[in-house]
């Protein structure tokens, strides 16, 4: 009887531990990681570049967290939305993107996303960071098949970069 209810007490302590963890999780847009962008941003994003081995030089945002492309959008318009979404987070922002180094002004822009917030894009693709990126740096989403389509990371020109 005394090992059950010493069972009990850890697996209560286990779940409210957890429900506590979970109500301290960053929704600012700030921090680091790709989930901190699916918030609804307060500042500009800002596209830098960084160098990522055998891919080259590739757009990250400012805390080096990779960006990526995804095949099934058009041309300005993301196809990617619910589900999509949450492993895909779009890169948002409020107002114009910044410019980092080794970045084009003339390609980076936004675009209007269907629930009305402002999506980076970059010549004409819109940007998302990648769930199973957990810290900057990581390229994890590199040509992976998902959501009905492939998602490449961008390079300085905004062209897929192909693994």
């Amino acid at each position: 009887m005394k090992r059950t209810a010493t069972a009990v007490t850890c697996a209560a302590t286990l779940l409210l531990a957890g429900a506590l963890t979970g109500c301290s999780e960053n929704t600012s847009g700030e921090g680091n990681g790709p989930t901190s962008s699916s918030a609804s941003p307060s500042a500009p994003a800002t596209v830098d570049t960084k160098s990522a081995g055998g891919l080259g030089d590739i757009l990250v945002d400012d805390k080096g967290n990779t960006l990526y492309l995804f095949l099934a959008d058009k041309k300005n318009k993301s196809n990617c939305n619910g589900a999509c979404a949450k492993a895909w987070p779009p890169l948002l922002t409020k107002g114009a993107a910044e410019v980092g180094k080794g970045v084009d002004k003339k390609l980076l822009d936004t675009t209007k996303r269907s629930d009305g917030d402002e999506q980076v894009t970059y010549n004409g693709h819109p940007l998302y960071y990648y769930a199973g990126d957990t810290e900057p740096g990581q390229t994890n989403g590199q040509n992976l098949d998902q959501f009905g389509a492939e998602w490449y990371v961008l390079d300085t020109k905004g062209k897929q970069v192909e693994s």
